[in-house]
């Protein structure tokens, strides 16, 4: 996300190297090429002027430190700027009601039906919450079918009413069944429209009066990009939301709307999407997403995930295993699915510092474990438990089985085999040998 905005920045900061300090004159042809990089990732003129004006005010006449030099003390002060402009904190969502009602809203397109399902998800997984999904859109005809599939998908109840027309009464009839059958969260997704209207604005104000959401959240499609900022303070002068929600982070996107729409509608990003999968969905915070745009990566969020999937019974079984050089295919696999659901394995490794510019032109397909995962599945359960049973003819049923080739499945093994013997030497005292043999090969 954000690469084009990534990349004129950095060359912008480029300027400064070489300069043993900050001057008037060098910071104005920074932030020459600091405003043309927002500009080109549609950031509203006035606020591009306005960022860079105060950059350069809080650049000019400053001091660079002796472990600073004037481009990485640019970038300090962009990046803080750049948390700003963003929201500063990250707000988390009201869950205070019984139940909590959250009121989805947006255009036809946005992602809202969607993202609905990434909302249950995440609240019914991460807060331990009994949700209810609700079908208001009684216009597009798959609707109600599509919110129905992603509800079976993540295991969360939809309520619909076929045949009714009236949005207000669906919602309202929603959440009396919500607190008959211990629901303590409604999510309520709206209909949407290709554009902003007079009557789609009269019902989903009609359906927020009659229902008093704890949390009115505008989803926004932040590939569209000022249009998306538009449209946000359309909605806001008659709902008066709560919070954004911006989708599609994952693709071709600018970035505009995400830098902007705070200053515009004064209103918080609350989550943003990065996939199309149901746990592509992360809280928004101002000053990792400024990090990601500078190239600093985004650690923390990394680490984040990884404990989110991991399982610590599950890590003792396989400590154990280790330790008594059992460690299969099978474990192996478990990894696998644990690494897969963190997320899209490109997003994953642009939050690591540095590997964001170094893979930006690299097409990672996010099946990267496709083939991998085929070869195990080729194998039987002995062959799984026991890999050094495989020989060569089992290689090449293996390799016809899983439609790769015995190259693939001798480079498998290999690197199975590698690792085994990386992680028992790493069990116990064998960490001490193993970084006493780095040091011999030095």
């Amino acid at each position: 996300m954000f690469n084009n905005l990534s990349d004129k920045l950095d060359k912008a900061f480029h300027v400064l190297k070489g300069h043993g300090k900050i001057t008037e004159v060098n910071v104005a042809e920074t932030l020459k090429e600091v405003r043309r990089a927002l500009l080109d990732a549609d950031v509203n003129f006035k606020i591009a002027k306005d960022f860079t004006k105060r950059v350069k005010e809080k650049a000019i006449g400053q001091d660079v430190l002796t472990t600073l030099n004037p481009g990485q003390l640019m970038v300090k002060i962009v990046k803080d700027e750049l948390t700003e402009l963003m929201g500063g904190d990250s707000v988390g969502i009201n869950l205070s009601g019984n139940p909590s009602i959250i009121l989805m809203s947006g255009l036809q397109g946005s992602g809202k039906t969607t993202f609905s399902g990434k909302l249950a998800n995440y609240l019914k997984t991460k807060k331990t919450k009994q949700v209810l999904l609700v079908g208001c859109d009684v216009y597009r005809p798959a609707a109600v079918n599509q919110l129905r599939v992603v509800g079976e998908q993540i295991g969360v109840e939809v309520y619909a009413e076929e045949g009714n027309q009236n949005p207000v009464e669906i919602s309202q009839n929603a959440i009396k069944y919500a607190k008959e059958n211990g629901k303590n969260v409604v999510i309520i997704d709206t209909a949407g429209r290709l554009a902003v209207d007079e009557e789609m604005m009269t019902e989903i104000s009609n359906i927020h009066k009659a229902i008093e959401p704890q949390e009115t959240l505008f989803v926004v499609d932040s590939m569209t990009g000022q249009d998306a900022v538009n449209t946000a303070k359309a909605f806001n002068d008659v709902l008066n939301f709560d919070g954004v929600v911006l989708t599609k982070l994952d693709g071709d996107t600018r970035g505009g709307a995400a830098l902007t729409i705070k200053s515009v509608v004064n209103k918080p990003i609350k989550f943003i999407g990065t996939g199309e999968k149901m746990e592509a969905i992360d809280v928004f915070y101002p000053s990792r997403m400024a990090d990601r745009i500078l190239g600093m990566g985004d650690v923390v969020s990394l680490v984040e995930r990884a404990q989110e999937q991991f399982d610590e019974e599950q890590a003792r079984k396989i400590q154990k295993k280790i330790a008594k050089n059992q460690f299969g295919f099978d474990d192996f696999l478990s990894q696998i699915q644990q690494i897969k659901k963190m997320g899209n394995m490109k997003d994953l490794l642009g939050m690591i510092p540095g590997a964001g510019k170094a893979l930006k032109d690299v097409d990672i397909d996010d099946d990267a474990f496709k083939g991998i995962e085929a070869i195990i599945f080729s194998m039987t359960p002995d062959e799984r438990q026991n890999p050094a049973t495989i020989n060569a003819s089992r290689k090449k049923r293996i390799a016809k089985g899983s439609g790769t080739s015995v190259q693939e499945v001798n480079q498998l093994l290999k690197q199975f085999n590698q690792m085994s013997k990386m992680m028992k030497m790493m069990q116990g005292g064998g960490g001490r040998k193993m970084m006493q043999m780095m040091k011999n090969m030095k």
